[in-house]
């Protein structure tokens, strides 16, 4: 059963137990600090606006978040996707540390290679593939996503089928 009011020590306690998830939306779909520090304070924002709406019952707090971050993130890049086509960018070793939550190994041309690849990505496949690194289950990914388990498979086997072509593409022939 939904909440009828919200509890807003208790938002604040699920929101900081689980503030990775905000600052890995934020830091893919917005790469400069500045962008990144609004991007997750209007996730923050929205969360709130609609936690009173949020059903333990029905999603994990970390799902349920999920959805209103990339929500978020996906309707700030469309709303404002001319001014922010021309600030998005590949993503780099600084973002993906941000995912990942720690420092990245040496770099390497294929990783970049990969980095740029998902930095391509439009907003949803991104949405996927964040997901997909972040190990959710193609259910919850589905119930994040608002698609299909099927759609999601699909999804992501299209994504990894191009990434394979274009990493053989990229990679040196050997002599």
């Amino acid at each position: 059963m939904p909440m009828t009011r919200p509890d807003p020590e208790r938002f604040q306690h699920l929101l900081h137990e689980h503030q990775g998830i905000v600052l890995k939306v934020a830091a893919i779909y917005a790469p400069h600090a500045e962008d990144r520090r609004d991007l997750a304070q209007e996730i923050g924002l929205q969360a709130w606006r609609s936690f009173a709406r949020y059903d333990p019952a029905r999603a994990k707090f970390s799902t349920w978040l999920y959805r209103v971050a990339l929500n978020v993130a996906i309707s700030h890049l469309r709303r404002g996707e001319a001014a922010w086509r021309t600030k998005l960018e590949p993503l780099d070793a600084h973002h993906l540390d941000t995912v990942a939550g720690e420092p990245a190994p040496e770099p390497d041309e294929r990783i970049a290679e990969l980095h740029a690849f998902i930095g391509r990505l439009d907003p949803l496949n991104r949405a996927l593939i964040v997901l997909y690194l972040d190990e959710r289950s193609y259910a919850e990914i589905a119930e994040i996503l608002g698609i299909t388990e099927t759609n999601v498979a699909t999804k992501i086997g299209r994504i990894k089928q191009t990434l394979r072509g274009r990493m053989a593409a990229a990679a040196p022939t050997g002599a």
